[in-house]
């Protein structure tokens, strides 16, 4: 056995630092810190008053940090500050529009002090609405086509650089509605679907570009592709158009720097002209249609003559304008087709992968040649595209809606010409081809993967080829649902559900790095919250789906609301950022009060029937309104959807009470509120806890409802008293055996069931479930071709009938048990700065390894069980950070404390 730490060879030095400052010191000569990098944290619900916040890892072979110092380019020194934080460390440098500046860190460890780090760059951007002197213009439309079909327009100004006079030029944008910015004939920059989905009735993002190398002196063109994106455009289950406002609007701004300041080049104002493209239709869900020949280059040149052009339009605009704190949507990939079929007079395009994006066509055919793309997920008996199963066809949609995910583009023959749909988005793998010239318009097809530019940041695999294949469809649902905001699916509905994110966002963060993205979305959380704490199933909500629709009523479901608790604290225990607790407070504790008084002052219908005298633990039983509850279990009959809607879910509602409550509980602890505001929570966890067992637990232990979902969250949520709980967990391995070995379990509780079952001593059944290959199970979706995780346990069926979206990241929760319990990595303080490296092999499985970059430095686990004469050996290497330690333990149960660097046992 080896598990040494990093060997240290330390000399006395004198140097000068970077800042000419003496610094006598213990120094190695070591690297400077890696991986510096910066998130915005603090801001209010709207997204301002943010500040930088700088993380960084230990130069290589540093075991511990003693110290920090931060300097920027224009002044600011935090001084030496004696600490081992090395993660959100605050630089208050956004005090005034425009400050742009550059920072580095230098550290001391054990090995003296480092170098200097490479800088990073911070910008405070226009930081408020007094920096901005454009105004709010929008296109002229003298007619309204009818939603899903709505043209794109451009808005265009011409203006004038002086030579030698302005340097360093910065474009600012920002839209209701979807832009894409040229200037002088090029686009700016690689960023999709700007300005970004939010609550646009409150907020809209803006994005800023460098063009030094685009501006030129003289006369140049900037011009602004509008399109209807989430602003107006069909969003949502009911396919609503027109949801956050009837009107798209524009706001650019073109800054350079002089001599004297800062000057304004171009700025929106009522001189600005709109006028038609080639775009004709450009709708999220239902695609996007051009006619290539309408493509007007002499409108990117000065001078050009504008015929049917006319002046903008002035808009007046509330929603305050904020900077975007997420990674932008980008293409991120592309797809060859691994397979081409004749389908009567079509080709259909096979990606081998189901993605979010676009097929881009390179060969458009003849001038005048039509092309139609029709997307969608699986293929009939006959091998040709059906989308039947994504047709919105549900009962509280009163009419049947298409799923959309049509392109048709006409060509103009030119050579060089291609068709890339960058105003809309598709979940798809197929792709049917219609045309006189399709074979040859398909023979070029490439597929563009479209999503948010996340950092991935966790791998796994194992000797099982069949798991390693299960993790890697779980990342592609994740990646094809991380569309700015953390969508349900890529096709039929692409809402922000937040029953879906309460779920997924703890997996998530084994994947990528899910922070800032989860940030951004949580303040459009907030600001759809309803005054009484009531959280909106879906944000950013529009408000057909919101609460002054027709769908009002299942807004407020348990288990969708307490994500605004389980996000931020999952996102804590990821990357140890208490800003994000700090930032999530107000929202989640008006949640807790509206669950709170609901479950205090409504009861449902069926006990009120009952009892004429409630009791006193119903204080804190909530079996009022609507809930999802135990979603989709596998045999759940929703053909009466006014019984499911109707029915009391006190079960689930409670349980998620008492979670919340004592998640909030502990959060306000972290970050110091008052002690009376604590113990009020504290009351409420315990309260609903009692009013739970009170319900759901008979004196002898057992649970009255014999659901395995009920068996689990009585174990994950602490629900039942530790002498109760082994016979519960045994009754769940009963219900399970009673299943044929199946899981019964559905939305909610699936993500829990196997670590429940592992905790509980019955690690071999949570492998025999995982390894199940008959349906209902994890397996059963490849086996039957999926690239991606099915929002349906039967997805597609036996018969090959395909159901709902094939293409939902929920179910998909179970790769947190191959990382957490086959690989054995578990965070044991917030943001791994200890961790537990625990494996628990089982399954037949004879080796794993898992790689995650936490807020510190890579963490590498590999385990194997190798043959020998006397029987099985076991092997694990473990990786550990600088600025960590890590507990292993081992098959044995040996139990090693070991600090940064490569240990093997």
């Amino acid at each position: 056995m080896d598990h040494r730490g990093p060997t240290l060879d330390v000399r006395l030095s004198q140097v000068v630092d970077s800042t000419g400052v003496d610094t006598p010191d213990l120094l190695l000569a070591c690297a400077a810190p890696t991986r510096v990098w910066v998130d915005l944290v603090g801001g209010d619900s709207f997204g301002t008053g943010d500040q930088p916040a700088l993380s960084w890892w230990l130069p290589p072979d540093a075991a511990v940090q003693l110290a920090y110092r931060i300097l920027t380019d224009d002044g600011y020194d935090s001084g030496r500050v004696d600490s081992p934080t090395q993660a959100f460390v605050t630089v208050p440098v956004f005090d005034a529009p425009r400050r742009r500046t550059t920072a580095r860190v230098t550290v001391w460890t054990e090995l003296g002090q480092s170098p200097w780090s490479d800088p990073v760059t911070l910008d405070s951007g226009l930081l408020d609405e007094a920096a901005w002197s454009a105004a709010w213009v929008g296109p002229h439309e003298p007619t309204r086509a009818a939603k899903g079909n709505r043209p794109a327009t451009w808005v265009r100004q011409e203006f004038t650089v002086d030579p030698g006079v302005h340097t360093d030029p910065v474009l600012h944008v920002t839209a209701l509605g979807l832009y894409e910015v040229w200037l002088n004939g090029t686009r700016v920059g690689d960023q999709e679907l700007t300005p970004g989905f939010t609550q646009y009735r409150e907020r809209v993002q803006y994005q800023s570009y460098d063009v030094r190398d685009l501006v030129v002196e003289g006369r140049n063109v900037v011009a602004v592709l509008l399109s209807d994106g989430w602003f107006r455009g069909q969003v949502g289950l009911p396919r609503a158009a027109d949801q956050f406002g009837s009107d798209l609007s524009v706001r650019v701004q073109l800054e350079a720097r002089s001599a004297d300041g800062v000057v304004v080049l171009a700025a929106t104002d009522e001189e600005w002209r709109s006028g038609p493209s080639h775009v004709l239709a450009a709708d999220l869900i239902g695609g996007q249609q051009e006619d290539r020949r309408l493509v007007d280059l002499e409108a990117h040149r000065p001078g050009a003559r504008l015929d049917g052009w006319a002046r903008v339009v002035p808009r007046e605009v509330l929603a305050t304008i904020v900077r975007s704190i997420a990674p932008p949507v980008r293409r991120v990939e592309e797809l060859a087709p691994v397979a081409m079929n004749s389908v009567g007079d079509a080709t259909v395009v096979d990606l081998g992968q189901n993605v979010n994006g676009w097929l881009r066509l390179r060969d458009l055919g003849p001038a005048g040649t039509r092309t139609t793309l029709r997307h969608g997920e699986h293929l009939d008996g006959h091998g040709d595209l059906t989308t039947a199963h994504l047709d919105v066809n549900v009962p509280i949609i009163p009419d049947p809606l298409p799923v959309g995910q049509v392109d048709l583009v006409t060509s103009a023959g030119r050579d060089g010409d291609s068709f890339e749909p960058r105003l809309t988005t598709h979940g798809f793998r197929y792709a049917r081809v219609e045309g006189s010239e399709h074979a040859a318009v398909a023979a070029g097809a490439r597929g563009v993967v479209v999503h948010s530019d996340l950092r991935r940041t966790g791998w796994f695999e194992c000797s099982d080829p069949r798991l390693t294949r299960l993790h890697e469809v779980t990342v592609w649902s994740l990646r094809d649902n991380l569309c700015d905001i953390p969508t349900d699916c890529p096709q039929r509905e692409r809402s922000g559900w937040t029953g879906d994110w309460q779920i997924f966002a703890p997996t998530a963060a084994y994947l990528y790095d899910v922070l800032a993205f989860t940030r951004k979305w949580l303040r459009d959380v907030a600001l759809d919250q309803r005054a009484d704490g009531c959280v909106a199933n879906i944000s950013p909500c529009p408000p057909a789906e919101g609460f002054g629709g027709p769908l009002a009523h299942v807004n407020g479901s348990a288990g969708w609301g307490d994500v605004v608790v389980s996000a931020p604290w999952d996102l804590y225990q990821a990357y140890g950022d208490e800003h994000l607790l700090r930032e999530s407070w107000r929202s989640l504790r008006s949640w807790l009060r509206y669950a709170a008084k609901r479950a205090a002052t409504e009861r449902h219908p069926s006990r009120e029937e009952t009892r004429t005298t409630p009791a006193p633990h119903e204080k804190y039983l909530w079996d009022s309104g609507f809930h999802w509850g135990e979603w989709l279990e596998p045999d759940a009959d929703l053909s009466d959807f006014a019984a499911f809607v109707a029915a009391d879910k006190a079960e689930v509602a409670t349980a998620y009470l008492h979670r919340s409550a004592s998640t909030a509980a502990q959060i306000g602890r972290i970050i110091g509120v008052p002690e009376a505001e604590v113990a009020a929570l504290d009351e409420l966890a315990a309260g609903s806890k009692a009013a739970w067992q009170t319900e759901f637990v008979g004196t002898d232990g057992t649970l009255t409802e014999q659901t395995q979902a009920s068996h689990v969250r009585a174990l994950a949520f602490d629900l039942v008293e530790s002498e109760h709980r082994p016979a519960v967990a045994q009754r769940l391995v009963e219900l399970i055996r009673g299943a044929g070995t199946h899981l019964g379990t559905g939305f909610l509780s699936t993500p829990m069931l196997l670590p429940v079952l592992a905790d509980a001593g019955h690690l071999e059944v949570a492998y025999e479930l995982l390894l199940q290959n008959t349906e209902p199970s994890w397996l059963t979706m490849l086996d039957r071709g999926a690239t991606t995780v099915w929002e349906r346990w039967n997805g597609v069926d036996a018969d090959g009938q395909a159901h709902e979206s094939l293409n939902h990241y929920s179910k998909g929760a179970v790769v947190t048990f191959l990382h957490r319990y086959v690989a054995g990595l578990v965070p044991t303080s917030p943001g791994y700065r200890t961790f537990r490296v625990r494996p628990q092999p089982g399954g037949g499985l004879t080796s794993a390894r898992a790689t995650l970059d936490c807020p510190f430095g890579p963490i590498e686990v590999s385990w194997a069980i190798h043959e020998v004469i006397e029987g099985d050996s076991f092997s694990l290497d473990v990786s550990v950070p600088g600025g960590t330690t890590a507990e292993v333990v081992l098959p044995s149960g040996q139990v090693h404390e070991v600090g940064p660097g490569r240990h093997r046992w």
